[in-house]
């Protein structure tokens, strides 16, 4: 197959409760797209026939671990590549039990879309919601609500209509704004890249097809711009200021402001690998040269038009802690935000005394020095921000500024 060099790439998110056919949907969009190597195959031919089975158990190709082989459940975020005549795709087929939901936010914190695997029998449950707070909290652009083993219900609509009217109602509630239901079976291959011959009543797409379709991308014409700075660039006298612009656009000649200084300057020069533009957009990664000789380091945010970020030393924010240690009021942290790390203590965790492993929840901190800050919700890049154990350097928690 012939793949078009100039196509975009989707980042997408997979999310399912255990046993809801998660890793076998994955399989199936792989083998069906024709995205699996012929000795990847055999390799599936031959474990599923040791076992057994009659056919291949595609849910081998996406569990590649020993220990998830040997559990029959998926522990780690595991990154899949491939590509169809339309798009590239990377899919973080990400853990569906409890335990490991700090995994699934690590998975979709960059996603443009997820997949939320429900099973037809058993409908929404508790794991299903928590995924559906996930892509809401960490606004995740799209949702596909993937309805699976519609065979074993018969391939009836009402069945369908039933889940899909049950997380319609959870998603209001979890500030989901929407998302676009399709009902498969991953086992058969109804509706995952072909469109099924059993559910005439659906006339939505398939999922592949969905897929290759979605915007990606897309940014609100208005996106501030946000440049945080990664390295000052020495050449002579002159400074460049190099790092990926987090959103919006530069030009030459905006007036720009540095913060946490203040500073203002003009933009006298942009370049884009070493070749000199008039204007980038995110999330390009640059060179800018400034009209005056200021201040500035790694970790300052360069900034142009009024839109600027919240400067502060008091952060509020939705949060989930990733380390297995705990977080407690009064612990010294670093905040990590772009390019810039200061000091920080928990001054209030809300109504819980510590958050554990996996726990969402909310923190407020204050800093030892000012953060240039967006809302989450204006901005996932410079919304977000990591805590770290100044002791040795681990990640404990992931924050999203000023979610409610």
């Amino acid at each position: 197959m012939t793949v078009n060099t100039t196509v975009d790439t989707l980042r997408f998110a997979t999310a399912g409760s255990v046993d809801d056919g998660k890793s076998t949907l994955v399989g199936r969009l792989l083998h069906d797209s024709k995205s699996v190597l012929t000795d990847q195959l055999e390799a599936v031919e031959r474990a599923s026939a040791s076992r057994g089975q009659e056919g291949p158990d595609l849910a081998l190709l996406t569990d590649g671990l020993r220990a998830e082989r040997e559990q029959g459940i998926t522990i780690d975020v595991a990154y899949r590549y491939f590509a169809t005549a339309k798009r590239r795709f990377i899919l973080a087929d990400t853990p569906g039990h409890v335990q490991y939901t700090r995994n699934m936010v690590t998975g979709a914190s960059t996603a443009e879309l997820t997949i939320v695997l429900v099973d037809a029998r058993n409908g929404v449950v508790e794991q299903t919601l928590r995924h559906a707070a996930i892509a809401a909290l960490l606004r995740v652009p799209h949702v596909v609500l993937a309805v699976n083993k519609m065979d074993l219900v018969g391939y009836e609509e009402k069945e369908f209509e039933r889940i899909v009217e049950d997380f319609a109602g959870h998603a209001a509630e979890l500030g989901l704004p929407s998302f676009t239901p399709i009902p498969v079976s991953a086992l058969v291959g109804d509706n995952v890249v072909d469109r099924s011959t059993q559910m005439d009543w659906y006339e939505g797409p398939a999922l592949l097809e969905f897929l290759e379709n979605v915007p990606v991308g897309v940014e609100a014409p208005d996106a501030p711009a946000r440049f945080p700075v990664q390295y000052v660039i020495r050449d002579g006298e002159v400074r460049h200021y190099a790092g990926q612009l987090a959103s919006g656009a530069l030009r030459v000649g905006d007036r720009v402001t540095v913060h946490p200084s203040g500073e203002t300057s003009e933009i006298t020069g942009i370049d884009v690998l070493g070749v000199p533009t008039e204007v980038a957009y995110a999330p390009q990664s640059i060179g800018v040269r400034l009209a005056d000789q200021r201040d500035v380091s790694r970790g300052d945010m360069i900034t142009a038009g009024v839109d600027v970020p919240a400067l502060t030393r008091d952060v509020r924010a939705a949060v989930c802690h990733l380390a297995d240690r705990p977080l407690r009021v009064g612990d010294r942290v670093l905040v990590r935000h772009t390019t810039r790390t200061v000091k920080a203590i928990v001054q209030d965790l809300g109504e819980v005394r510590e958050l554990n492993a996996n726990d969402l929840g909310r923190v407020a901190l204050r800093t030892a020095e000012p953060l240039a800050l967006d809302d989450y919700a204006v901005s996932r890049r410079t919304g977000a921000f990591l805590l770290i154990d100044p002791a040795d350097g681990a990640t404990l928690t992931a924050g999203m500024v000023g979610l409610s």
